[in-house]
């Protein structure tokens, strides 16, 4: 069996971080995820609000890097909870639990500008880590002086 699902959308609010007993992060929030399909009567994309939970260390992560507004990917699983609320009515909540979330746009963009706008580039992070040397400044970077005429290719 499988049970995977993958969203991209802005979270509705910041994240929520709390911790169990044991001390285990657990971050919640929500995504607006627009519909791929079809508008409604007023010629609008519908919007599903999807509500997330990220465990441990992607629960920190989550709550560290991301706010209200900013565009998400969540990668995980779909989990049916059954509970029962105050009034002794059981209720079912679905949810995705996140194994992955990575940024869905970059931080310029985010703030207004383009993230396009100029001609230095920062690789985007996942998942917490960036990609090797992506980062690195210009001064650590050497000229060859060997002659390129004796590589095989």
């Amino acid at each position: 069996m499988l049970n995977h699902i993958t969203i991209m959308g802005r979270l509705t609010r910041d994240p929520e971080l709390r911790r169990t007993g044991s001390g285990v992060a657990v971050a919640s929030f929500s995504l607006a995820v627009d519909r791929d399909f079809g508008k409604n009567e007023n010629g609008e994309r519908e919007t599903d609000f999807i509500d997330c939970v990220a465990w441990r260390q992607t629960g920190e992560f989550v709550s560290k890097y991301f706010t209200k507004g900013r565009m998400a990917v969540v990668s995980g699983r779909l989990q049916i909870r059954s509970w029962t609320d105050k009034d002794g009515n059981k209720r079912r909540t679905a949810e995705v639990v996140a194994d992955n979330v990575y940024f869905g746009d970059s931080r310029r963009e985010n703030e207004g500008g383009s993230a396009y706008g100029s001609n230095s580039f920062s690789a985007p992070s996942f998942g917490g880590y960036s990609a090797p040397g992506a980062s690195a400044p210009a001064s650590d970077f050497a000229m060859l002086d060997d002659d390129d005429a004796q590589l095989p290719f």
